[in-house]
């Protein structure tokens, strides 16, 4: 399953998925994993949850990051959800249409049994149609 948290900038998407992150680590009988670009949330997550700094890898493409993401899964089969923060930046996706990548972890979700939250820096209004069934929390 795929969930977006959809808000334009400032609008608390962050918080939602850092409160979202800590509750499924507490009834997840496998891992839990939270990519964002950057360390600054590390203290705000439980310390059972996985940080990974997406930009200190070569992730360049969306095409990469959904490679990279392929390979967390890879090596983790205990995984259960993944949460993504900044997913435009992550995914380099800023000002485009995320259509395709939404519904690629879509896919790679139903085949590996993994859930995705995304935080996307996109007002609900600007999703396309395919998109918004998986909006979950719109800010």
């Amino acid at each position: 399953m795929v969930q977006i948290i959809a808000g334009t900038k400032g609008k608390g998407k962050t918080k939602i998925l850092l409160e979202k992150a800590n509750s499924a680590i507490k009834e997840a009988k496998g891992s839990v994993v939270y990519l964002d670009k950057n360390t600054k949330h590390m203290y705000e997550l439980n310390n059972r949850v996985r940080l990974i700094n997406v930009m200190d890898y070569s992730v360049k493409t969306c095409e990469a990051f959904i490679g990279f993401i392929c390979g967390i899964i890879s090596q983790d089969h205990d995984l259960e959800c993944m949460f993504l923060d900044s997913f435009l930046k992550l995914a380099y996706l800023e000002g485009q249409d995320i259509t395709d990548a939404v519904l690629t972890l879509e896919e790679i979700s139903r085949k590996f049994d993994v859930n995705f939250v995304l935080s996307v820096s996109l007002d609900k209004s600007d999703l396309s149609d395919a998109v918004l069934p998986f909006v979950s929390d719109a800010l």
